[in-house]
């Protein structure tokens, strides 16, 4: 959510900022505690199995997209020989672990349960932010980029503005520049639904009810990696924000995004 610099126009003084409201606020706050808990118990589960797939199917005899050494469950060569479950073709597989259990990761039922729990926080406080921005105009007047805006040369001169170092007076609140703009579009209007629909999608008792998600992501596992990705832009997205607000000027920034101006 918004707590960035000021925007950024052809070198002209940019327009005194108007504050955050204290409803944008009090969602900030609530989207931010709600992904940081999301964040930490996504990489507990993912830590059970720390390999992606794509299709439908993903196990540990299954050739995988993407490996991660997370932890002692990153193992998947040390199995035993391969056998079929039955003479017929297309059995399936089964081999033996030839290495203990990393129990401390996979007794994570209290990260799956914190995982549901915050999620549906997240969804709760954006549905309010959506519904709110949407009513009081904030979405289509400070975040959502006019189509005359977004011309190669607007973006390009917002692009060396960015670079440029940030001085003290920019202010909490909207303007927000093209940019800004674009990257929180991005988050409200893709990354979170798309990571809110893949996340229903690897819920068998959600797919049993609604098969056409599993239709539109592929499957159970390219849902799960699609969500893993949208998880590390999202990140990324943060890590930029973070910089940005530093870049500006930290304690006022957050005083602004707390107390209002």
């Amino acid at each position: 959510m918004p707590a960035g610099d000021a925007a950024a126009g052809d070198g002209a003084t940019p327009p005194q900022s108007s504050g955050h409201r204290a409803w944008v606020r009090l969602c900030h706050w609530t989207i931010v505690a709600g992904f940081l808990a999301l964040a930490f118990t996504g990489v507990m589960i993912l830590a059970v199995h720390p390999r992606l797939y794509w299709g439908e199917v993903g196990n540990d005899l299954v050739p995988a997209l993407i490996e991660f050494p997370l932890s002692g469950n990153s193992r998947p060569a040390d199995y035993g020989p391969a056998t079929l479950f039955a003479d017929v073709p297309g059995a399936p597989v089964t081999a033996t672990r030839d290495y203990e259990h990393d129990y401390f990761f996979n007794e994570n039922g209290w990260g799956r349960s914190l995982h549901f729990l915050a999620a549906w926080v997240l969804v709760a406080t954006g549905l309010a932010y959506l519904l709110i921005g949407a009513s009081t105009g904030h979405l289509w007047r400070d975040l959502l980029p006019r189509l005359r805006e977004l011309s190669p040369s607007a973006l390009w001169r917002d692009f060396r503005n960015h670079l440029k170092p940030q001085g003290d007076d920019s202010g909490g609140g909207p303007p927000y520049g093209l940019l800004q703009k674009l990257s929180y579009s991005v988050v409200v209007f893709v990354a979170l639904p798309l990571m809110l629909l893949t996340g229903l999608t690897m819920a068998p008792a959600v797919t049993a009810g609604y098969p056409l998600l599993l239709d539109l992501f592929g499957g159970y596992q390219s849902a799960r990696t699609i969500h893993f990705f949208c998880f590390v832009a999202l990140v990324l997205f943060l890590l930029a924000h973070v910089a940005m607000v530093v870049a500006t000027g930290f304690r006022r920034q957050i005083r602004a995004m707390t107390l209002g101006n």
